[in-house]
């Protein structure tokens, strides 16, 4: 099983905002970005230092494997 890590998470939501800044007046994340933030906000509130990669839904799991690509 294939584990992401909250360090990786944090670093693919900043890549994603870098990529496609907050927008509106709202600053409303990008679609991937936010995809990441959901899962990143839950290791925080458990105390996780890492996820299986199966439990991200599939905009999250595209974003974190295009992330791990190109780092």
């Amino acid at each position: 099983m294939l584990f992401v890590t909250i360090q990786e998470l944090e670093a693919a939501i900043n890549y994603w905002r870098s990529q496609s800044p907050s927008e509106g007046d709202e600053l409303r994340l990008c679609p991937e970005a936010s995809a990441l933030a959901k899962p990143y906000a839950l290791m925080i509130v458990q105390g996780a230092q890492r996820i299986p990669v199966d439990v991200l839904d599939e905009l999250a799991r595209l974003a974190i494997q295009q992330f791990q690509k190109i780092s």
